[in-house]
């Protein structure tokens, strides 16, 4: 496994992370989990992601007892805040109120003293930026966190609150966008502003949710067991299934990780980390085999004729649909 800076921070962050998004406290148990866990930590990831909204805490619930054998200071831990935790006027957003109350939860459901990067789930237009960008600084300096970051943040909201930050508060070191080979819409604005101000991208769904394994074929069934024939994870993945275009072009890019004695989702993610300004890519697993697979995408080259071929077999593949 190798290792990359987090933007400008000093905390370096494994290539490939472990993301439990719709699993972790969802569809995986605690014997699944627990050797998924013993997995990573085999194959060198450091980099764990969740959520407080990862179904509703009880993610947040299972990772603080599947992680609590480890030396804390083995691993990189984060956690996210914005979605509604309640049915209250205040338990959602990123007021001061919300994001205090939601990081001390967070620390107790993970049974951690600190998260090493607490981010910012989404952009909440109805709270001032200076009341979020604050609360973030207060928390770093109570040493509940160490790092602060935002997920799916416009360019422009990137470039004020950098500005607002200035030199006298904790900017924000991090970014996580969704972003793969079919979803690369942060070329455009995102990733460029980022890369001027430092901040590296902790990237979600970089294998589309298994589409880029190749498992999902033009006109056939999906395989059983997959996410896609799952109801309780699917809601994201439906329409992406069904355009037998883009599965085309993905069974295309089959033959060609094959030629380079990689997997599908091995070919991905590591044309993912050759991106300029990509620190890890945060990937989920059901099962212990797929992390060891996804792991070994760190430290593969592929040349600029590789890199080439890539682009002319995906295309313009910019998909606009809302993840996690």
């Amino acid at each position: 496994m190798k290792y990359r800076r987090l933007g400008n921070a000093g905390i370096k962050l494994s290539e490939i992370g472990l993301g439990g998004w719709l699993t972790f406290g969802k569809t995986t148990d605690g014997n699944t989990g627990r050797g998924i866990i013993e997995a990573a930590f085999e194959s060198g990831v450091n980099f764990f992601d969740t959520a407080n909204v990862y179904a509703q805490g009880a993610c947040e619930t299972m990772w603080g007892q599947l992680l609590a054998p480890y030396e804390r200071s083995s691993f990189v831990l984060a956690s996210k805040v914005y979605f509604p935790m309640g049915e209250g006027p205040n338990d959602r957003g990123l007021s001061r109120k919300h994001i205090m109350e939601q990081c001390e939860a967070s620390l107790k459901r993970l049974n951690v003293d600190y998260l090493d990067l607490y981010q910012c789930h989404r952009h909440d237009d109805g709270t001032p930026l200076g009341e979020t960008v604050r609360a973030m600084d207060d928390l770093v300096h109570q040493g509940k966190i160490l790092y602060w970051g935002f997920s799916c943040w416009p360019a422009a909201k990137i470039r004020e609150t950098v500005n607002l930050c200035g030199s006298r508060l904790y900017a924000p070191v991090s970014s996580q966008p969704h972003y793969s080979l079919l979803m690369r819409d942060i070329e455009r604005e995102v990733l460029p502003t980022c890369r001027e101000n430092g901040i590296g991208q902790v990237v979600f769904s970089p294998l589309e949710q298994g589409i880029l394994t190749g498992k999902y074929r033009p006109g056939e069934p999906h395989p059983a067991g997959s996410r896609a024939s799952d109801d309780r994870q699917n809601q994201f993945i439906k329409d992406l299934v069904s355009d037998d275009e883009k599965l085309e072009h993905v069974q295309r890019l089959g033959q060609m990780a094959k030629d380079a004695g990689l997997t599908m989702s091995q070919l991905a993610l590591a044309w993912l980390l050759h991106q300029n300004g990509v620190t890890s890519c945060i990937t989920g697993a059901s099962g212990p085999e797929q992390i060891r697979e996804n792991s070994g995408a760190s430290g593969v080259t592929l040349d600029a004729d590789q890199l080439a071929r890539i682009d002319e077999i995906i295309g313009p593949a910019v998909y606009s649909h809302p993840l996690h």
